[in-house]
C-alpha cells in the first residue's frame, strides 16, 4: 500500500517550532492533509511523543516517535523509532550529552512539553538546539542499538546538513536513507554523490508551523501501516 508521510516534524518543544504546534495540532494538521503517517521529530528530545502518539490514535494517523538530532559536528540527523520507550530512552540519554546552557525564551522562544489535549506540563529548560556530544560515525549504529533507524536530513541545505558541513556523504558512513528538500535536484546530488543511488531518499517538510505539514509530499510503499514494516524498509538499502 502506499502511504502519505511526513516524517520530519517539528512541535512546540522545539525552540524554533512555533507555539501553534502543539501535538494536537500538528496531527489533525496532518489529518487534513491526507497524511497517513508522521513522524515527530523535535530537536534533540522526544518529550512530546507520547502526547503525538495519543492524539495520532484519536485522529486516526500513525505516529512514529523520534528526534531531529544535532551531532557533534552540528548535521542534523533524522532518528525514528520503532516504540515510545526507545525513543524515550534516547532522549533521555541525548539530554545528558548537551551542554548545559539554559534556554532564552525572549531569544529562542519557549520549549512547551504538552499533552495530547495542548495543556501544558512542563518546560524544557536546556537549549535544545545546541550539538550533543555525539559523533556522526556513530550514529547508525547508536540508532540500531535502541532499535531505530537514523537518516541525515536535509542534505541539500547550505546549513545543518552532512554535505555542507563534511563536503560529503558517502557509503562509510554507514546510513540507508538519505532525506531531501522537496526543491533539490535528485539527480545532480546523485552525480555528484553516487551513494544516493543506492540509498532510500526521503522528502519530508521539516515543518515548524503548521501550514507546512505536508508539503514536500512524500509517498512511501509498505505492506502493511506498521511502524516496524516502515523502519525495516529505511534500514536497508535500495
Amino acid at each position: 500500500m502506499e502511504l502519505n508521510y511526513d516524517f520530519h516534524l517539528h512541535s512546540c518543544l522545539s525552540p524554533c517550532g512555533d507555539n501553534d504546534m502543539t501535538p494536537y495540532n500538528l496531527v489533525n494538521m496532518a489529518k487534513i492533509m491526507g497524511l497517513d503517517v508522521i513522524a515527530l521529530t523535535d530537536h534533540n528530545t522526544c518529550l512530546n511523543c507520547p502526547a503525538a502518539i495519543k492524539a495520532g490514535e484519536e485522529a486516526g494517523i500513525l505516529v512514529i516517535p523520534g528526534m531531529e538530532l544535532c551531532t557533534d559536528e552540528e548535521v542534523h540527523v533524522v532518528c525514528l523509532f520503532p516504540h515510545l520507550e526507545n525513543a524515550l530512552e534516547f532522549s533521555a540519554y541525548v539530554r545528558e550529552r548537551i551542554p548545559p546552557v539554559e534556554n532564552r525564551e525572549k531569544i529562542f522562544g519557549e520549549q512547551l512539553i504538552m499533552d495530547e489535549k495542548d495543556n501544558i506540563l512542563g518546560k524544557e529548560n536546556l537549549l535544545l538546539t545546541t550539538a550533543a556530544d555525539v559523533s556522526l560515525d556513530k550514529v547508525p549504529e547508536l540508532i540500531k542499538g535502541f532499535g531505530g533507524v537514523a537518516f541525515p536530513a536535509h542534505i541539500d541545505r547550505s546549513s545543518y546538513s552532512v554535505i555542507s558541513n563534511l563536503g560529503m556523504i558517502d557509503e562509510y558512513m554507514g546510513f540507508t536513507t538519505a532525506e531531501i528538500t522537496k526543491d533539490a535536484n535528485l539527480n545532480d546530488y546523485i552525480k555528484r554523490f553516487p551513494v544516493l543511488e543506492k540509498m532510500n531518499i526521503l522528502t519530508s517538510s521539516d515543518a515548524h508551523y503548521l501550514e507546512n505539514i505536508g508539503s514536500a509530499g512524500g509517498k512511501i510503499n509498505v505492506v502493511e501501516q506498521e511502524i516496524d514494516k516502515i523502519l525495516s524498509i529505511l534500514s536497508k538499502s535500495c
